[in-house]
Protein backbone atom coordinates (compact mmCIF):
# COMPACT_ATOMS: atom_id res chain seq x y z
CA UNK A 1 0.00 0.00 0.00
CA UNK A 2 1.57 3.41 -1.07
CA UNK A 3 1.94 5.84 2.08
CA UNK A 4 0.88 9.51 1.55
CA UNK A 5 3.80 11.70 1.76
CA UNK A 6 1.58 14.86 1.61
CA UNK A 7 0.34 16.25 4.60
CA UNK A 8 -3.47 16.84 4.34
CA UNK A 9 -4.80 19.56 6.75
CA UNK A 10 -8.75 20.86 7.24
CA UNK A 11 -7.98 23.54 4.21
CA UNK A 12 -7.04 20.52 1.87
CA UNK A 13 -9.82 17.95 2.72
CA UNK A 14 -12.52 20.41 2.69
CA UNK A 15 -11.49 20.81 -0.56
CA UNK A 16 -11.55 17.16 -1.31
CA UNK A 17 -14.91 16.92 0.49
CA UNK A 18 -15.92 19.61 -1.85
CA UNK A 19 -14.97 17.77 -5.17
CA UNK A 20 -16.15 14.67 -4.35
CA UNK A 21 -19.47 16.11 -3.87
CA UNK A 22 -19.42 17.06 -7.02
CA UNK A 23 -16.27 17.35 -9.71
CA UNK A 24 -17.87 19.64 -11.94
CA UNK A 25 -17.82 22.66 -9.37
CA UNK A 26 -16.40 25.84 -10.57
CA UNK A 27 -13.10 26.78 -9.35
CA UNK A 28 -14.55 29.49 -7.02
CA UNK A 29 -17.06 27.28 -5.28
CA UNK A 30 -14.21 24.99 -4.64
CA UNK A 31 -12.00 27.59 -3.09
CA UNK A 32 -15.20 29.29 -1.07
CA UNK A 33 -15.52 25.53 0.82
CA UNK A 34 -12.16 25.09 1.43
CA UNK A 35 -12.03 28.69 2.90
CA UNK A 36 -8.99 29.86 0.54
CA UNK A 37 -8.41 32.51 -2.73
CA UNK A 38 -8.49 30.62 -6.35
CA UNK A 39 -4.96 30.89 -7.45
CA UNK A 40 -4.52 29.04 -3.97
CA UNK A 41 -7.25 26.24 -4.95
CA UNK A 42 -5.20 25.76 -8.15
CA UNK A 43 -1.93 25.25 -6.54
CA UNK A 44 -3.23 22.74 -3.89
CA UNK A 45 -5.41 20.73 -6.79
CA UNK A 46 -2.09 20.39 -8.87
CA UNK A 47 -0.31 19.43 -5.34
CA UNK A 48 -2.93 16.55 -4.50
CA UNK A 49 -2.67 15.47 -8.41
CA UNK A 50 1.08 15.58 -8.48
CA UNK A 51 0.94 13.54 -4.84
CA UNK A 52 -1.58 11.08 -6.04
CA UNK A 53 -4.22 11.62 -3.66
CA UNK A 54 -6.73 13.07 -6.25
CA UNK A 55 -6.32 10.55 -8.84
CA UNK A 56 -9.15 11.90 -10.97
CA UNK A 57 -12.42 14.08 -11.71
CA UNK A 58 -14.91 12.57 -13.66
CA UNK A 59 -18.52 11.61 -14.47
CA UNK A 60 -20.06 8.61 -12.23
CA UNK A 61 -22.46 6.18 -14.62
CA UNK A 62 -25.34 4.48 -13.97
CA UNK A 63 -24.47 1.19 -15.04
CA UNK A 64 -28.09 0.03 -15.63
CA UNK A 65 -29.38 2.72 -17.10
CA UNK A 66 -26.49 2.71 -19.56
CA UNK A 67 -27.10 -0.68 -20.37
CA UNK A 68 -25.82 -2.92 -17.72
CA UNK A 69 -28.51 -3.94 -15.70
CA UNK A 70 -26.99 -7.05 -14.48
CA UNK A 71 -23.71 -6.59 -11.30
CA UNK A 72 -22.59 -9.29 -9.34
CA UNK A 73 -19.36 -9.45 -7.45
CA UNK A 74 -17.36 -12.36 -8.72
CA UNK A 75 -14.31 -14.59 -6.48
CA UNK A 76 -12.28 -16.41 -8.19
CA UNK A 77 -9.07 -18.56 -7.19
CA UNK A 78 -6.29 -18.46 -9.84
CA UNK A 79 -3.02 -20.09 -9.68
CA UNK A 80 0.62 -18.73 -10.07
CA UNK A 81 1.08 -19.22 -13.53
CA UNK A 82 -1.94 -17.88 -14.76
CA UNK A 83 -2.44 -14.65 -12.72
CA UNK A 84 -0.41 -12.61 -15.30
CA UNK A 85 -2.57 -14.02 -18.15
CA UNK A 86 -5.58 -13.84 -16.09
CA UNK A 87 -5.12 -10.32 -15.36
CA UNK A 88 -4.48 -9.28 -19.11
CA UNK A 89 -7.57 -10.45 -19.89
CA UNK A 90 -9.77 -8.80 -17.14
CA UNK A 91 -8.28 -5.49 -18.30
CA UNK A 92 -9.68 -6.04 -22.07
CA UNK A 93 -12.87 -6.59 -20.22
CA UNK A 94 -15.37 -4.48 -20.70
CA UNK A 95 -17.51 -6.09 -18.03
CA UNK A 96 -15.23 -5.70 -15.37
CA UNK A 97 -15.76 -2.81 -13.05
CA UNK A 98 -12.80 -3.27 -10.53
CA UNK A 99 -10.65 -6.29 -9.79
CA UNK A 100 -9.12 -6.35 -5.98
CA UNK A 101 -5.93 -8.92 -5.52
CA UNK A 102 -7.24 -10.05 -2.17
CA UNK A 103 -6.27 -12.17 1.04
CA UNK A 104 -9.09 -15.28 2.00
CA UNK A 105 -10.21 -18.16 0.18
CA UNK A 106 -10.14 -16.25 -3.52
CA UNK A 107 -7.76 -14.70 -5.17
CA UNK A 108 -9.01 -11.96 -6.45
CA UNK A 109 -12.53 -10.21 -6.21
CA UNK A 110 -14.17 -8.45 -8.80
CA UNK A 111 -17.18 -6.09 -9.59
CA UNK A 112 -18.75 -7.12 -12.83
CA UNK A 113 -21.60 -5.44 -14.95
CA UNK A 114 -23.60 -7.20 -17.91
CA UNK A 115 -26.76 -6.44 -20.18
CA UNK A 116 -28.33 -9.77 -19.12
CA UNK A 117 -27.69 -13.07 -17.43
CA UNK A 118 -26.99 -14.92 -20.27
CA UNK A 119 -24.18 -12.05 -20.84
CA UNK A 120 -23.24 -12.96 -17.25
CA UNK A 121 -22.70 -16.44 -17.96
CA UNK A 122 -21.08 -15.92 -21.33
CA UNK A 123 -18.50 -13.80 -18.91
CA UNK A 124 -18.18 -16.29 -16.42
CA UNK A 125 -17.26 -18.98 -18.70
CA UNK A 126 -14.92 -17.00 -20.47
CA UNK A 127 -12.43 -16.61 -17.43
CA UNK A 128 -13.51 -20.09 -15.64
CA UNK A 129 -10.42 -21.13 -17.66
CA UNK A 130 -8.45 -19.81 -14.81
CA UNK A 131 -9.63 -20.98 -11.72
CA UNK A 132 -12.99 -21.74 -9.79
CA UNK A 133 -15.01 -18.75 -9.35
CA UNK A 134 -17.88 -17.83 -7.17
CA UNK A 135 -20.77 -15.62 -8.04
CA UNK A 136 -22.46 -13.22 -5.93
CA UNK A 137 -25.77 -11.50 -7.88
CA UNK A 138 -26.56 -8.22 -6.38
CA UNK A 139 -30.12 -7.35 -5.83
CA UNK A 140 -29.56 -3.30 -4.48
CA UNK A 141 -27.05 -1.31 -2.88
CA UNK A 142 -28.45 0.12 0.20
CA UNK A 143 -24.86 1.83 0.47
CA UNK A 144 -23.65 3.64 -2.49
CA UNK A 145 -19.56 4.16 -3.35
CA UNK A 146 -18.91 6.99 -1.30
CA UNK A 147 -16.03 9.99 -0.51
CA UNK A 148 -13.56 9.80 2.21
CA UNK A 149 -13.32 11.47 4.98
CA UNK A 150 -10.20 12.63 6.89
CA UNK A 151 -8.83 10.21 9.13
CA UNK A 152 -9.48 10.27 12.86
CA UNK A 153 -12.02 12.76 11.89
CA UNK A 154 -14.86 10.83 11.20
CA UNK A 155 -17.03 9.25 13.96
CA UNK A 156 -16.86 5.71 15.09
CA UNK A 157 -19.29 3.74 14.72
CA UNK A 158 -20.07 0.92 17.87
CA UNK A 159 -21.60 -2.07 16.27
CA UNK A 160 -22.42 -3.24 19.80
CA UNK A 161 -25.53 -0.81 19.40
CA UNK A 162 -24.21 1.77 21.56
CA UNK A 163 -23.88 4.62 19.51
CA UNK A 164 -21.10 6.54 18.60
CA UNK A 165 -17.44 6.15 20.90
CA UNK A 166 -13.72 7.97 20.64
Amino acid sequence: MAENSLQLDAKAWALLSALQQDSRAPLKALAGAAGLSVPATVDRLKRLKDSGVLRSMGAELDAARAGYPVRAIVGITVQQPGKKAFLDKLRAAPEVLECHHVAGADSYLMTVVARDLEHLERFLGSVNGYGETRTSIVFSTPIERRGLVAPGLAERVDFAGSGASS
